[in-house]
């Protein structure tokens, strides 16, 4: 994936891994700063053993060895991979602002087409004020669209929110190169990196976490927290300025 690739050249890896933890819903990793990622337990279990070729041993690796585990085709091990990209990264929280990815997306979408890869809590929110809402799940509940439709219905919303594990899978390139020139293209959830070098791919926004308070974050990781639950982390917004990177 080239976006991976952008994202590592731009880290600094002048650090040392301090802590690893991985939980059912969630991967926490502590370098320089705490990175999250989402764990995808579902989408791992389909996966052959070992799932992770040296567990117990990841602490040997170096932070740059750490974050090319995301180009891993197992998803535990990708979910490391991302988690350490985001603990390195130079987050610019003057340029961030506290918004909910939810509120983003019924702004943006309001009577439009809207089109959500992944199933957000907030989906039954977003169906009151737009004029379509398409659901793609690579594991679809009721009401939502499987993963092979999104070549027919992302080309047609006017807003495209995509889940950031879609870093974690390598199908973020994929879902991009479908969104229209004209959509709106929102990336989010703690897996996306909030890194403008996602604009340069026609992202508009993303939507992420900064972690605060690594200890609490990983102690909350480790004991089964989902995203809702995760204590000692911001949510924060990093949105493209208009006339830059177009």
């Amino acid at each position: 994936m080239k976006i991976l690739d952008d994202l590592l050249s731009a880290l600094n890896f002048k650090t040392d891994v301090r802590d690893i933890r991985q939980g059912v819903f969630h991967t926490g990793v502590l370098t320089r700063n705490c990175g999250l990622a989402a764990t995808l337990p579902r989408d791992a279990l389909r996966q052959e053993p070992p799932m992770v070729k040296a567990p117990g041993f990841l602490m040997d690796k170096t932070p740059l060895e750490l974050a090319q585990l995301a180009h891993s085709q197992s998803i535990l091990e990708a979910s490391v991979g991302m988690a350490t990209i985001n603990s390195l990264l130079q987050i610019d929280e003057t340029a961030c602002i506290e918004l909910n990815a939810a509120e983003l997306i019924v702004e943006k979408g309001k009577g439009k087409r809207i089109a959500v890869v992944g199933h957000f809590p907030f989906i039954p929110r977003l169906r009151k004020y737009s004029k379509d809402v398409w659901v793609i799940e690579k594991n679809p509940k009721a009401g939502d669209f499987g993963e092979a439709e999104a070549d027919h219905l992302i080309p047609q919303a006017n807003v495209v929110a995509i889940t950031g594990t879609a870093l974690t899978n390598h199908t973020l390139d994929h879902l991009l190169e479908l969104c229209s020139p004209r959509a709106y293209v929102i990336l989010l959830g703690d897996t996306a990196p909030l890194s403008p070098i996602l604009f340069d791919y026609g992202v508009d926004a993303l939507c992420g976490t900064k972690v605060v308070d690594s200890d609490l974050a990983l102690r909350c990781v480790s004991q089964g927290a989902n995203f809702r639950q995760i204590k000692g982390i911001e949510r924060l917004t990093l949105m493209k300025k208009v006339g830059l990177n177009t």
